[in-house]
């Protein structure tokens, strides 16, 4: 742990205030904010660290998260279902017409002899 030896003698300090947070846990605390700050509506809790809301404080804005992209939406957005029904017409033809040389792992070839 650090220690300053600077005091705070002579010098004015910011006008503060206390605010208060408590959290789901029943822990409560204060925060010292200056009187000129924008008070944030939750606080990690300073004894378990779980969010702290703001007492006698309006509830925090619940955040839009954006709906996880799969690979099928990407895939989509690239291409119509009929431009995804030819390549798969396309790629069905090549493999019924054994066109398409599939390789043989080594360590699979070793089992069949």
């Amino acid at each position: 742990m650090v220690t300053s030896y600077e005091t705070d003698r002579g010098i004015d300090l910011a006008p503060r205030q206390a605010v208060e947070y408590a959290c789901q846990n029943g822990h409560q605390f204060e925060m010292p904010f200056s009187v000129e700050a924008e008070i944030p509506p939750e606080w990690e809790c300073k004894v378990c660290g779980a969010q702290a809301l703001l007492v006698d404080g309006e509830s925090p804005e619940e955040k839009k998260g954006k709906p996880a992209r799969t690979h099928w939406d990407m895939l989509m957005e690239r291409r119509t279902r009929e431009e995804l029904e030819e390549v798969l017409a396309e790629r069905l033809a090549v493999l019924r017409s054994g066109a398409m040389n599939i390789a043989v792992h080594p360590r699979d070839s070793r089992k069949s002899a």
